[in-house]
């Protein structure tokens, strides 16, 4: 489980493809490192990937096709940065919002907005997938738990403060970037079982 409060970014530092499976390797370095261990869990961008090796500061993940084929994590090159967030333990503040770590899909960065303070950023979703976005509602983009700003057709908006943008990759993002996204369970909850009910309703 995790918050959605992301902790800081590390670097890639190898990238090891092989068919169907790469296994990435990162420089973690203190306090993202602390304590780690084997077979623990840590997000990337959001997504949440095993540890499989670890020498010091170099932490071993692989990623299976599906992750590759889902997530923003298989157009990652050597050098490039993630957001990173370690599992949250029970006792822990839960600053954002419950997430899994489990990536429904990507959203495509439509247009930035910038000002002196903020940053707005816009998304775009395929249509199936728009309807799990409510406005003011929770969302995970890369790891980050974000309220959602607008809704406008097939896009939608968030608002970034200073901290989010210097903390995470969010400073650093351009418009066509791809996003992971984690939509609120909760919310997609709620949409799914309408959906059924009313599909049930129609054929019955």
């Amino acid at each position: 489980m995790f918050t959605g409060i992301v902790q800081g970014t590390a670097k890639v530092i190898r990238i090891e493809r092989k068919n169907g499976l790469h296994t990435h390797t990162l420089e973690l370095k203190p306090p993202l490192n602390k304590g780690l261990m084997i077979g623990a869990s840590v997000a990337h961008n959001g997504c949440c990937l095993t540890i499989t090796d670890i020498r010091e500061e170099l932490v071993s993940f692989d990623l299976i096709e599906e992750t590759l084929r889902i997530t923003n994590l298989g157009q990652l090159e050597e050098g490039e940065w993630v957001n990173i967030e370690r599992a949250a333990k029970y006792g822990d503040e839960i600053g954002g919002h419950t997430m899994s770590g489990h990536i429904a899909c990507t959203a495509e960065i439509a247009r930035i907005t910038a000002s002196e303070n903020n940053r707005t950023l816009w998304f775009r979703l395929p249509p199936d997938k728009m309807k799990y976005v409510m406005a003011k509602g929770f969302i995970g983009l890369d790891g980050c738990s974000l309220t959602i700003g607008e809704i406008h057709e097939d896009m939608f908006s968030v608002h970034l403060i200073p901290e989010t943008l210097q903390q995470t990759l969010f400073g650093q993002r351009q418009t066509g970037d791809q996003i992971n996204v984690e939509f609120d369970p909760q919310t997609q909850t709620i949409v799914d079982t309408i959906e059924r009910v009313l599909k049930e309703k129609q054929l019955g």
